[in-house]
């Protein structure tokens, strides 16, 4: 017969804390980024159209460093230190720690506004560096060597920043526009590696009956070609180079990502987005071949990537696995929707404006950067409670 304990010995379990948003790494840079992206591309865009009186970003190239290695970057860090922890069933930085990691980020985007370049340079470098190493720690310790890559991969954006930042002072003969492309090589692999591995996986649990596949061979042709348009642009090779990679690479994602089956995906939008965005890897590298012989603008080509590309694929990871790691249904609803689709429409006016297709370059940009900010202010907006609160199932992270 069961012995109960008198009141006075029971012991209460404590309640889940009310307040989530350390818990986890996507948390606060899922969080932190969409509120950049929104506020950083209005005032870009402002001050472009010449609505602001006086210049607010006082280095060269600060749109292109700042979606790249501010925003994109920072979402980067908070999937890879969340997934890192399913990877190896060790912790990553949660609490203090990883409050430190958001405010050295935001710390470097302060800095890139002040006339203080060597502290901006300091910080850019170590960011990219520290979440290499709080990844390395339980990446080593269960020796998950499938993702050491992603290590050097952060340590190489490392190296970009500081290049850009020591070009700027004049230390380093290096175009820093040449620091862009190579920190868009980087982001072009990560996505199209996880995107090779989720896209397929989320399309089969998503969608019954559907059988999105992926071939060995086919594989290693896609990331192998991205691998060596970033070797050919380390290398600072000829456009001839680029324009013998880049179709090679083009033809490798669109049938990559036609065993995918895309167009069974349109009534799931939270697969249809990520299958409409790897479709712009397939533009991008297109439009970067056609750039590498004259045909276009090379803008046009980069906007396909940062926006179409990795704009579409953080928007739709930012949702489905915020839900995800929340414990809330995998369904998208219109607000997220909404995300979805000015996310896609900033990359179509953008690219178009890019192109000359559109014979209004800053109406087109202005559009584009409406588009853009509208949907990240939404995510931001719609996200707070889900991200700064516990999960729905009581469970930790």
């Amino acid at each position: 017969m069961a012995t109960l304990l008198p009141p006075s010995r029971v012991q209460a379990l404590p309640p889940p804390p009310s307040f989530a948003l350390w818990a986890l790494g996507f948390r606060p840079f899922y969080l932190a980024a969409s509120v950049y992206a929104s506020l950083s591309i209005v005032l870009w865009v402002a001050q472009y159209a010449g609505w602001l009186p006086a210049r607010f970003a006082r280095l060269p190239l600060w749109h292109g460093h700042e979606m790249l290695f501010g925003y994109a970057l920072a979402v980067i860090a908070g999937f890879l230190l969340t997934a890192g922890r399913n990877w190896t069933n060790r912790p990553t930085p949660t609490g203090k720690p990883l409050a430190a990691l958001v405010l050295l980020w935001l710390a470097g985007r302060v800095l890139m506004l002040t006339p203080w370049p060597t502290a901006a340079a300091l910080v850019n470098v170590a960011f990219p560096l520290a979440v290499a190493a709080a990844l390395a720690r339980p990446l080593l310790a269960s020796r998950n060597r499938r993702n050491y890559f992603f290590v050097p991969l952060l340590a190489l954006v490392g190296c970009a920043v500081a290049a850009m930042h020591l070009a700027w002072a004049g230390a380093f003969a290096w175009p820093p526009r040449a620091s862009l492309q190579v920190g868009l090589d980087v982001v072009l692999f990560i996505v199209a590696v996880m995107g090779g591995r989720v896209i397929p996986m989320f399309t089969n649990n998503g969608i019954p009956g559907l059988a999105a596949t992926r071939v060995p061979w086919l594989e290693k042709l896609a990331l192998g070609s991205v691998l060596a348009l970033l070797v050919a642009d380390l290398a600072g090779a000829p456009a001839t180079a680029i324009a013998v990679i880049a179709p090679v690479a083009a033809v490798a994602h669109a049938a990559r990502l036609w065993l995918w089956q895309p167009w069974r995906t349109l009534s799931t939008p939270l697969v249809w987005v990520l299958h409409a965005s790897y479709a712009w890897i397939v533009v991008y590298l297109a439009l970067r071949t056609a750039a590498a012989v004259g045909a276009v603008p090379e803008s046009a080509a980069v906007h396909a990537l940062t926006i179409g590309a990795i704009g579409g694929m953080t928007i739709g990871m930012m949702t489905r696995t915020a839900k995800g790691h929340t414990a809330r249904p995998l369904v998208a609803d219109r607000y997220e929707v909404a995300c979805y689709l000015l996310v896609q429409g900033a990359a179509i006016v953008r690219v178009l404006g890019a192109t000359g297709a559109v014979d209004a370059y800053v109406t087109t940009l202005v559009v584009a950067g409406v588009c853009w900010s509208a949907a990240f202010a939404l995510y931001a907006v719609r996200y707070w409670p889900v991200l700064s609160r516990p999960r729905l199932d009581g469970k930790p992270g």
